[in-house]
């Protein structure tokens, strides 16, 4: 690898100077008003990365970068017994995503009547899987990036989140262990600094809006065997992206920029989850289907994009501060589309049809708060372009080469 180890190395120890000496702030993380109580908590983490060759991520990885800061500040207050109410806002900077444009990752109203019956309104964070509710929390998992084949990270501003109102409840019935439910609708507004309108200005695409009416389903089963987490999830959406198009880009057409629209006509996720744990040891296995057809270039052309994706992870508490995990990642796209010049490559081990990825992670906890991980990635294959999966064109001028290996180094606070 190019990278410089020193640069990695200093990095840790700058980030961790800094988030020791923040930790006075754990002294202040809640506070009374009018009898209230009101939490404070945050998070804060910085990140690098090098590849051999292809740049990832939308950064310079074949040369190092450090573009990786992600952090937060969340603020929440039980109302009353059954009323809770939080906010987060988010800043964060991936390359040539997030961009240091703030957002407001959640914020709203959860009122529980029963154990079985609760209902949360305002932007609610989407229960899809394993981890989708909880990408925003770096600090809660092994591995400094989860399992890219289905969650990818440049797709956590899409993914996270939606404008509505959920229901949900646990129901437990004697001898067959709990079930948890959540069924949810509302809006899905994208940032326009996520990797799906960036993946667009390949093509000449430039969004100033993305988004639309999304509903769905969780379902989970916490066995009668212990340890044993099963559930499915289910998400049915219909998006519309408006801004302008350079036809002379993709189209061949005048160099001008012309309004531009898409939308979606079949677009929905289903997720199969399973999770064991046995005292140290964890073990995860996901499987999701991602089908979207739509109409593109103002209805001139239609993409037909079928993902199928999984996982197996497993980690083990070694010792107090330390953790070990592992995960194999396997991500296979199909796809038709009548755009001009556009023909999918006809074998599955195709390099652009694929992208399987072989990890080992180790955590480092050195203190409650301050954290440290160092994670190994072998990648074959790249995936394409129609969907983003963490390998573009745009920072890949040279083409990409079908075998990457990176370096990922992470360490956070929160408090």
């Amino acid at each position: 690898m190019s990278f410089r180890l020193n640069k990695v190395l200093l990095s840790i120890v700058a980030c961790g100077a800094v988030t020791l000496g923040a930790q006075d702030l754990s002294n202040y993380t809640s506070f009374t008003v009018d009898g209230k109580t009101i939490q404070i908590h945050g998070f804060f983490s910085q990140g690098f990365v090098g590849t051999n060759d292809n740049n990832w991520l939308t950064m310079n990885t074949s040369n190092g970068s450090f573009a990786m800061t992600d952090g937060g500040v969340n603020v929440s207050s039980q109302l009353t017994d059954k009323f809770r109410v939080g906010a987060q806002v988010n800043d964060r900077n991936l390359g040539q995503l997030g961009q240091w444009h703030p957002q407001l990752d959640w914020a709203y109203g959860d009122y529980k009547f029963t154990n079985w019956f609760g209902v949360r309104a305002g932007k609610v964070k989407t229960m899809m899987g394993l981890y989708n509710d909880t990408q925003d929390m770096d600090f809660l998992h092994t591995f400094a990036l989860l399992p890219q084949s289905v969650y990818p990270t440049d797709l956590r501003d899409a993914t996270l989140s939606h404008l509505g109102a959920d229901i949900y409840g646990t129901i437990s019935p004697k001898r067959i262990g709990s079930f948890s439910y959540t069924l949810y609708g509302g809006d899905r507004r994208d940032s326009l600094y996520g990797g799906y309108p960036y993946n667009l200005t390949i093509h000449g695409i430039y969004l100033h809006q993305y988004g639309g009416p999304v509903y769905g389903a969780d379902l989970r089963w916490d066995t009668p065997l212990k340890g044993v987490l099963v559930g499915y999830s289910y998400l049915s959406e219909d998006i519309t992206g408006t801004g302008q198009l350079n036809p002379s880009v993709a189209l061949g057409g005048p160099n001008t920029l012309v309004p531009y629209k898409e939308w979606s006509k079949n677009d929905f996720v289903e997720q199969y989850y399973g999770q064991y744990t046995i005292g140290k040891l964890r073990i995860d296995a996901e499987h999701r289907r991602y089908l979207r057809e739509q109409d593109v270039f103002s209805g001139q052309f239609g993409i037909l994009t079928d993902v199928r994706a999984w996982y197996f992870a497993g980690a083990y508490r070694v010792a107090k501060r330390l953790e070990l995990g592992s995960y194999y990642s396997h991500f296979g796209i199909n796809w038709y589309t009548d755009v001009p010049g556009q023909v999918e490559s006809p074998s599955e081990s195709a390099p652009d049809r694929h992208l399987y990825d072989k990890v080992v992670t180790a955590r480092f906890d050195l203190t409650s708060s301050l954290y440290l991980k160092i994670e190994g990635h072998l990648m074959n294959g790249y995936g394409g372009f129609l969907y983003p999966d963490g390998f573009y064109p745009q920072v890949n001028p040279q083409g990409l080469k079908p075998n990457t290996n990176a370096l990922v180094a992470l360490t956070g606070w929160s408090f």
